[in-house]
């Protein structure tokens, strides 16, 4: 059987950014992820904000990693990989003057990690750059290098560029054995597959406790930590400039406006601690506590204004993240914990776990042929029209259009297939088809139709999100 050098367990936005690093190296990759593809734990639920590198707790992995993450993304990672980062600054909103001491500590800890731009903005300038912000809000901290970006094009982005340098991506491949050798290399059993390799990167997110245990570690303290997050209609676009924040609480950022990097705004999320790791729910209180919090900001949002309901569960383990070698099983390897900002910070870790592998005999020779490049995906909601018509010119699919609410041709379909989409829900986060106000219900059977032809599944065999998501039913079943 063949031995990799490293297999990483998780495809979410921290094993695809260890696996985009280490296709660099001439180093044999195994990357295994339990969903039918990328980003389907805990990573589709990201709000996608690439965070300035503030409001994290001074001295920890989180403020390191996180200001670090930030200026990765904004460099050439985007542009390596064809990303949609959309620099678009935040503000953290102060609502009298009891709460400036509070700003310019946050202030102060964002300049010594190194934070650029940062500044308390008082109401003129409010007004003249957030009109729609509440009157009480007296002055803020405008963070000028925080951004966004879609989390689940993210993921896809690095893992596609990594499986095109080479790593071995095994998708519905949950782990459920791992032994070690006494010749020192691992032995894992996934999917009904056999595996070996020399290390092993723990990335599982909320099953990263299940991974330790079964390597023969003390479990993390996982406690998932629910959000609920409410997506606007594309209308209200233009509601805010920024991202807008409150002032944190103890244990979250609190309740935001949440530019998105597609246009519809978010509002959310909650954060409470729950023992159930499938509790996707959202819940009446959920709504209740995320309108007015998003109301006390930006008093126009309506209730009538949202389009879709969604839940999210964070990995919390502790106040910071967990990234070390486990002395206790040589060459086992834990990237636990990973809560916000964890989607900002990935890039960072994975340099940070690049590291901790070499220093403990990881042989990293770097590829001659090593390809950095993606090509960028066209998305026509964001395309002008004069090159739409050139799009056209050059394929008429491109003016098929399946998803009338977010304009996304046949093309844009197709194309999302050839890069690995096999579900449903695998093209909506690849090109947002069923992601407007009408959920899929114009364009699902033309989706399911397209699946059919590029994927030869037959109509009961497509699923959502995997086996168990059937669409139809096989009653001959």
């Amino acid at each position: 059987m063949k031995v990799h050098d490293v297999a990483i367990i998780g495809a979410g936005i921290t094993g695809a950014a260890l696996a985009r690093e280490l296709s660099r190296y001439r180093l044999s990759l195994l990357l295994l992820e339990k969903e039918a593809e990328p980003a389907f734990g805990v990573s589709k639920s990201n709000s996608g904000i690439v965070h300035a590198g503030t409001q994290n707790p001074p001295g920890s992995l989180k403020a390191r990693l996180c200001a670090e993450g930030n200026r990765l993304i904004s460099g050439p990672l985007s542009e390596e990989l064809g990303l949609d980062f959309i620099r678009c600054g935040q503000l953290i909103a102060a609502f009298g003057p009891g709460d400036l001491p509070r700003l310019e500590n946050i202030k102060a800890e964002g300049e010594a990690m190194g934070v650029e731009g940062l500044e308390i903005v008082d109401r003129a300038w409010l007004d003249a750059n957030e009109p729609n912000l509440s009157r009480e809000a007296t002055a803020a901290l405008h963070c000028p290098t925080a951004g966004m970006i879609s989390p689940y094009r993210f993921v896809h982005a690095l893992v596609e560029n990594a499986v095109g340098n080479g790593v071995v991506l095994r998708e519905l491949s949950p782990v459920t054995a791992i032994s070690r050798g006494a010749d020192g290399v691992f032995s894992l059993t996934a999917g009904g597959g056999n595996y070996k390799a020399r290390s092993v990167v723990n990335a599982a997110g909320l099953y990263a406790d299940d991974i330790a245990r079964m390597a023969g570690l003390p479990p993390y303290p996982i406690r998932p930590r629910k959000g609920e997050e409410y997506l606007l209609d594309r209308k209200r676009e233009h509601i805010a400039n920024r991202i807008i924040f409150p002032l944190p609480s103890g244990k979250s950022k609190g309740i935001l406006v949440i530019k998105t990097s597609d246009g519809n705004p978010m509002i959310g999320p909650t954060a409470h601690d729950t023992a159930d790791r499938e509790d996707l729910s959202t819940t009446d209180e959920g709504l209740d506590e995320v309108l007015e919090g998003a109301r006390r900001l930006m008093p126009s949002v309506n209730k009538s204004d949202i389009i879709a309901y969604f839940a999210g569960l964070r990995p919390a383990a502790g106040d910071d993240f967990i990234v070390r070698h486990e002395e206790a099983v040589p060459g086992f390897f834990s990237a636990a914990g990973i809560q916000s900002p964890g989607l900002t910070a990935a890039p960072a870790i994975a340099l940070m776990l690049k590291g901790l592998l070499a220093e403990r005999g990881l042989r990293l020779e770097p590829k001659e042929d090593f390809r950095p490049l993606r090509e960028r995906t066209v998305h026509l909601f964001k395309v002008p029209l004069p090159r739409t018509r050139e799009l056209i010119e050059e394929d008429p699919a491109y003016g098929d259009i399946v998803c009338r609410c977010e304009l996304v041709s046949a093309r844009e379909v197709r194309d999302a297939i050839k890069r690995g989409a096999r579900t449903l829900d695998g093209i909506k986060f690849r090109t947002r088809a069923q992601a407007g106000r009408c959920h899929g219900g114009f364009c699902t059977t033309r989706l399911m139709k397209i699946m059919q032809e590029e994927l030869g599944l037959s109509a009961a065999e497509i699923t959502k999100r995997g086996p168990g998501s059937e669409i139809i039913k096989d009653e001959r079943k």
